[in-house]
């Protein structure tokens, strides 16, 4: 399966660009889809710990898209850079679009779903089954 990722790395780009566009679009395009109404963003779970659910699921499953697509590449640290800055800095562009609007809970679950992915593969590096 990593090997798959890692030959069409196009996934981990198009998931990328969509999540993006997602983070850019003035309102909610997922309301706008699902509930014809620009305002409502859909919402997986409930928040916890002041933290938004919905930004550390998209973030997590980005950062392990990409630990998939990178994983026997040099540029893997590059990526898991990118992935840091980009949560913020997607974040901090809610100030500019309107109807958005910056949130601290957002930009921890960005953050916090990028780092929990890190910390666990690092956890699975040190402790994990290794290749004989």
């Amino acid at each position: 399966m990593i090997n798959f990722f890692s030959k069409f790395k196009i996934f981990f780009y198009v998931i990328n660009l969509l999540l993006i566009i997602l983070y850019l679009f003035p309102g909610s395009l997922l309301g706008c889809v699902f509930f014809d109404n620009c305002k409502v963003q859909p919402q997986i779970t409930s928040d916890f710990l002041q933290i938004s659910s919905n930004h550390f699921y998209a973030f997590g499953l980005i950062t392990i898209l990409g630990y998939l697509t990178f994983l026997n590449s040099e540029k893997l640290k590059l990526v898991l850079y990118y992935l840091l800055v980009i949560s913020v800095l997607l974040e901090v562009f809610h100030i500019l679009i309107p109807e958005r609007s910056f949130q601290w809970s957002d930009l921890f679950g960005n953050l916090l779903g990028v780092i929990v992915v890190i910390f666990v593969k690092s956890l699975i590096n040190k402790y994990g089954i290794t290749k004989k």
